[in-house]
């Protein structure tokens, strides 16, 4: 059950409710208005509240499911508090993305997509952050880290545990 939206399961389905009142006029058009909306809500799409969002519109579970794994956008997992981009673009991908992808995995003792135990960071690779004159490069929240190296990019992981991960 989600814990950044609520602290009981009334508040944790009023929440649903609420964004249902809101968007749902019995029209499968409002699926992705109400995904984006209770992603926002809830931080991501838990199952319970999929059925739930199944129930209440007719739209089959593997409908929802379809659009929520087509979109990019949309995530099935709490992702940490901060999301680390890494960028494998084409000059990113040449200049050795990969090794600071496996750099960081290590660090973070995480794989690809995934998020850390104690929910600090998640991991995602993108096809592009258009930072190529920097490559290669990773994004953390809005700031962009270039010309990285693995050993650059575990320093910056430590700097950030070091200060608390503030904000």
């Amino acid at each position: 059950m989600c814990t950044k939206c609520c602290c009981d399961s009334g508040a944790y389905y009023k929440a649903f409710e609420d964004i249902m009142s809101e968007c749902y006029h019995g029209n499968e058009s409002d699926l992705i208005p109400i995904l984006q909306k209770l992603q926002s809500s809830y931080g991501y799409l838990p199952k319970d509240i999929i059925t739930r969002l199944s129930q209440r519109t007719g739209i089959f579970e593997t409908q929802i499911m379809g659009v929520a794994t087509f979109y990019s956008q949309f995530r099935l997992k709490p992702s940490g508090e901060r999301t680390i981009k890494i960028c494998f673009g084409t000059a990113c991908h040449v200049n050795g993305s990969e090794k600071i992808a496996d750099a960081l995995c290590d660090e973070l003792k995480i794989e690809m997509g995934g998020t850390t135990e104690d929910n600090k960071f998640t991991l995602e690779s993108v096809a592009c952050l258009g930072c190529c004159s920097l490559a290669p490069v990773m994004m953390i929240g809005d700031e962009t880290y270039g010309r990285l190296t693995p050993d650059k990019a575990r320093k910056i992981i430590r700097e950030l545990y070091a200060k608390g991960d503030q904000k």
